[in-house]
């Protein structure tokens, strides 16, 4: 009867190997792969958000979070004033501002058209 059917045999379980370096691989893989993907790029992003902030001053030409164009007409530790039309200011807080515009942008937008 053994022809057609194979006998089980019984075999020994071998001791339970620790996972070595080998098995450590692919999480270590895992972990560096997300870090150069999404904790590097936000640090960089931080560190040249705050550059930014600590460099802005008077007449400096800026964009809130919020996407109001303005110009720096006085600033403090935590607050900035922009003037966004003539004599018209609005207070923000420091870290709204998102962006720095290129001088002469504010000015360009804020021409009275020729009719």
């Amino acid at each position: 009867m053994s022809f057609f059917i194979s006998d089980a045999m019984a075999q020994a379980a071998p001791a339970a190997q620790q996972p070595g370096f080998e098995g450590m691989l692919f999480p270590l893989g895992i972990l560096i792969f997300f870090y150069f993907l999404f904790i590097r790029p936000q640090s960089k992003r931080n560190k040249e958000q705050k550059q930014m902030l600590a460099a802005l001053n008077k007449g400096a030409e800026v964009v809130t979070t919020g996407g109001i164009l303005g110009k720096v007409a006085e600033l403090d530790d935590n607050f900035v004033k922009l003037e966004v039309a003539d004599n018209s200011f609005i207070q923000v807080q420091r870290h709204a501002i998102a962006n720095m515009m290129p001088k002469g942008t504010y000015k360009s937008l804020n021409k009275k058209p020729k009719d």
